[in-house]
């Protein structure tokens, strides 16, 4: 976010993790994170490592330590929420943490992402629904089931 002309994350470089989250996907995407091959410098991320299953978690953790003597250059991200820093995956890496605090102010942030998520030339999309022809949008309400 340093410059906005840095992109987003590609779909390879991100695994949002759930309780749902299979140990094959968690494998996948380390394999792609830690074996070195020639792909650039990405930065691979896992969003909520904390909610994976203890199974999986117990996978992940073997493969990471199996994996990582291949590749001594690795980005790797993996990002908990704190009030579930006792899980098996924050546990693991705990001597890794950093509390993070976003340095950028909000508005700053939020003018990077409308910039990468803006349609350029507005046609007949799901953008026009969005505000400023953005081609996400971020739907809520305070009711629960009420047609969102």
């Amino acid at each position: 976010m340093n410059s906005p002309n840095q992109p987003l994350p590609t779909f390879d470089e991100v695994l949002l993790c759930t309780p749902q989250t299979t140990a094959e996907q968690v494998g996948l995407f380390l394999r792609r994170c830690l074996i070195p091959c020639s792909r650039g410098e990405k930065i691979y991320t896992m969003l909520y490592a904390d909610e994976l299953s203890y199974d999986v978690s117990c996978r992940a953790e073997e493969l990471f330590q199996h994996l990582q003597h291949y590749n001594s250059t690795y980005r790797l991200i993996i990002l908990c929420n704190c009030e579930r820093e006792h899980s098996y995956i924050p546990s693991v890496f705990s001597q890794y943490k950093v509390h993070m605090i976003p340095q950028r102010p909000l508005p700053e942030i939020q003018q990077y992402l409308q910039h990468h998520y803006r349609v350029v030339q507005p046609s007949v999309s799901a953008a026009s629904v969005f505000k400023d022809n953005m081609c996400v949008g971020i739907v809520s309400s305070r009711r629960a089931g009420v047609g969102k």
